[in-house]
C-alpha cells in the first residue's frame, strides 16, 4: 500500500508536469502565431524589399542604373531634340538605351576619368593665376 507521503509527491509531480505542459503549449502557439505572421504575403513583401536595400552591391547597382538611366535620357534629349520623326525618335530610343547600358557598366570608370578631368582643369587654372 502507498503511504501518503507518496502519493502527495505524485499529485506534486502532476500539478508540475501540467504546469510545464501549459507552459510550453503556450510558447508553441506563440512560435505558431510568429510564423504565421511571417508567412503573410505583406511581411514576406517587406522582408525582401528590406534584404534587398540592406545589400550594399545592389545600392551601388541601383546607383549605377539610375545614372545611366539619366545620361541616356540626356544624351537623347541633347542630340536628338524634340523631333517628331518617327525615323529619329527610333534611334534616340536606341542611343538612349545604348548610352545607359554603358554608362551603366562602366560608372566608375567614367567617375575616375571625370575626377581627373576636374582635377587637371582647377589644377591649370590654380596654375595659371600664380
Amino acid at each position: 500500500m502507498k503511504t501518503k507521503n507518496e502519493t502527495d509527491s505524485l499529485n506534486e509531480l502532476i500539478i508540475t508536469m501540467k504546469k510545464k505542459r501549459a507552459y510550453e503549449l503556450d510558447l508553441l502557439k506563440n512560435q505558431l502565431h510568429v510564423g504565421c505572421e511571417s508567412l503573410r504575403p505583406l511581411n514576406l513583401i517587406k522582408h525582401v524589399f528590406h534584404d534587398i536595400t540592406d545589400s550594399p552591391e545592389v545600392k551601388h547597382n541601383l546607383v549605377n542604373s539610375v545614372i545611366g538611366l539619366g545620361t541616356g535620357f540626356l544624351s537623347k534629349k541633347l542630340l536628338m531634340g524634340n523631333t517628331h520623326n518617327p525615323i529619329k525618335k527610333v534611334f534616340g530610343t536606341l542611343l538612349q538605351f545604348g548610352v545607359a547600358n554603358v554608362v551603366a557598366k562602366h560608372t566608375d570608370d567614367i567617375k575616375l576619368i571625370a575626377g581627373n578631368l576636374l582635377k587637371r582643369v582647377f589644377i591649370s587654372d590654380k596654375a595659371k593665376k600664380a
